[in-house]
Formats: structure tokens, C-alpha cells, sequence
């Protein structure tokens, strides 16, 4: 799809690392002195950074970025050198997006063996086991982790198999969940059951978590208040023809301006040409139930 992404102009970047804390993606690196996008995967597209930046060396440019391509992302940068291409292949295991990292070192197997970084082959059969769950620490500079990818299915099947009792727990299975932070591509909407959420509904359901979202990922949006709705329809679509996800519940309020909503999904439904069962469920502002029916 054709979204907004970020662009570092290397010739006025004077490495004062001044943009890496405010990347929301953590996808922002000093090496060999410049600040460097390390994947397209984890950028946004929202800017965070660009304000930090006293040379105006960031701005934001619009360019096709329909599907994630590993493939086609570590070819244009392997130019760049060994150390990017290491912090890129960190990037990805930090994010635990393995798939992504084995692609990349086939890749480079096939074409750029001598950039692979000592050790990563040996390794990966245990890089590729599952990571627990927590804030993703900086690496190689870094950056914000607040908006990094992050899977929790993996704590909360621990705690169920040990018995533990949690009053109250938390069913939410990633992070993050506003639509537009959120990365269609990203490993957890592979296959999953959706529910796409206005924002007051959560507050307004009593037993949202419990009813709505245990084994589902979750997205939140607001029809009437957010802005650039048209990313919002693009992104549900990359869900359904990219990540194949399973089935789509879209939680509303009662009240007209919320409608809009559903109208989104059905956009996005529409747009990506592949049918997928679309639940509505309509609340009351008082909590209850009012509708909820497969369409």
C-alpha cells in the first residue's frame, strides 16, 4: 500500500542522535555516525522524530509500501555496509520477526555471505524459539520501545499451564493496538481473529476483555475523532489479503457517529478482494449488548 514513511537526507544528518529517544518504532539507529531507518517494517510514518532533528535532515515522503518484502529491503542495504546490515538482522530478532530473519540470511547466504554477522547462522534455531514477552531493550542506539511490536500470548499460556490464579487478568494478547500505530505485516495477525474496537467500547463493556478479546488481537479506532481514515482502510485490507486473518468483530457504540466504524471494515473488506466472516456487535452506552450478529 502506499502509506507515509520517513526519509533521512544522510548529507544533512550530522549524527547527533538527537531523533533516535522519539522513534515510537525503535527503528532508528546511529551507525557509522548518521541516523539510519533500519527497516521499513517498524517506521510509522507519524513523524515523532522529525521535530528532535536540528538540521531538518528527516521529512516525510509517501511511497509504495504495499507488502513487506525482506527480500527486497536487505538487497538495497547491503551497500550500506556490515554494521548496518547487523543492526538490521538485531532489529529483527529484538522484535522477534523470525520469518523476516530468515529470509534475510538466506539472502545474504546466496549473495552477501560475507556480511552475515558471526554467529547468527549457528544460532538460529535458538533465536527462533519464543521470547518472553517484555519492553524491548535499545539496541545499537536504539530507540523508544512504546510502540514495538510485542506478543503475550506466550506469558499468558504460562500462566494458565502453572494454574495461577489472576484476578481480573488482562486478556490483551500485543502491542500496540491503535490502528494506526499497528503493522498489518506483523507476526500476530497471521491467521488470528480480529476485533476491531471503537475506543469507548472497552471502557463502556464491563467484561470486554473476557468477552471480546481472549485468544484475539485487538485494534482501536475512533470514526469520529482520528484523522487520515484512508490509512485505516488500507490496513484492514493488507490484514485480510496479506496476514489472512481468520475473522474481523467490530465493536461499536450505539450512537451515530460511531457507525462509521463498520463502514471502514467493510471498505477494507471490499478493497482487498478476499471475503472473511465480519461481525458486528453494537453497545449500549450503558454496557449492554444491543446487537450482535455475523453480516
Amino acid at each position: 500500500m502506499k502509506r507515509q514513511i520517513i526519509n533521512i537526507n544522510e548529507e544533512k544528518c550530522t549524527g547527533c542522535s538527537l531523533c533516535i529517544p522519539n522513534c515510537n518504532e525503535g527503528a532508528l539507529q546511529l551507525i557509522d555516525g548518521k541516523a539510519r531507518l533500519i527497516s521499513d517494517l517498524f517506521c510509522d510514518g507519524l513523524g515523532a522524530c522529525i521535530g528532535h532533528c536540528p538540521e531538518g535532515a528527516i521529512t516525510i515522503i509517501e511511497r509504495e509500501a504495499e507488502r513487506y518484502d525482506e527480500i527486497k529491503v536487505i538487497s538495497e542495504m547491503v551497500h550500506k555496509g556490515a554494521n548496518t546490515v547487523k543492526a538490521h538482522l538485531v532489529h529483527l530478532v529484538a522484535h522477534n520477526e523470525m520469518a523476516y530473519l530468515k529470509d534475510g540470511l538466506a539472502f545474504l547466504r546466496a549473495h552477501n555471505p560475507e556480511l552475515i554477522p558471526v554467529g547468527f547462522t549457528a544460532s538460529i534455531e535458538k533465536l527462533a524459539a519464543p521470547v518472553q514477552a517484555r519492553p524491548v531493550e535499545p539496541v545499537c542506539g536504539g530507540g523508544c520501545p512504546g510502540s514495538a511490536p510485542v506478543d503475550f500470548r506466550i506469558d499468558q499460556k504460562q500462566v494458565e499451564e502453572a494454574g495461577q490464579q489472576v484476578h481480573a487478568r488482562s486478556e490483551l494478547c500485543q502491542w500496540p493496538v491503535q490502528l494506526h500505530l499497528l503493522n498489518p505485516a506483523a507476526g500476530y495477525f497471521k491467521g488470528a481473529d480480529v476485533v476491531l474496537a471503537s475506543d469507548c467500547s472497552a471502557f463502556t463493556v464491563g467484561d470486554f476483555h473476557n468477552r471480546f478479546l481472549k485468544g484475539k488481537i485487538l485494534a482501536i479506532a475512533c470514526p469520529k475523532l482520528d484523522s487520515n481514515k484512508d490509512s485505516y482502510v488500507e490496513k484492514l485490507a493488507a490484514m485480510i489479503t496479506e496476514s489472512h486473518i481468520n475473522t474481523l468483530t467490530v465493536v461499536m457504540m450505539e450512537v451515530p457517529c460511531c457507525g462509521g466504524l463498520l463502514q471502514l471494515a467493510l471498505s477494507g473488506a471490499n478493497r482487498a478482494g478476499r471475503k472473511i466472516p465480519i461481525k458486528r456487535v453494537i453497545v449500549s452506552v450503558r454496557g449492554e449488548i444491543m446487537q450482535e450478529e455475523w453480516i
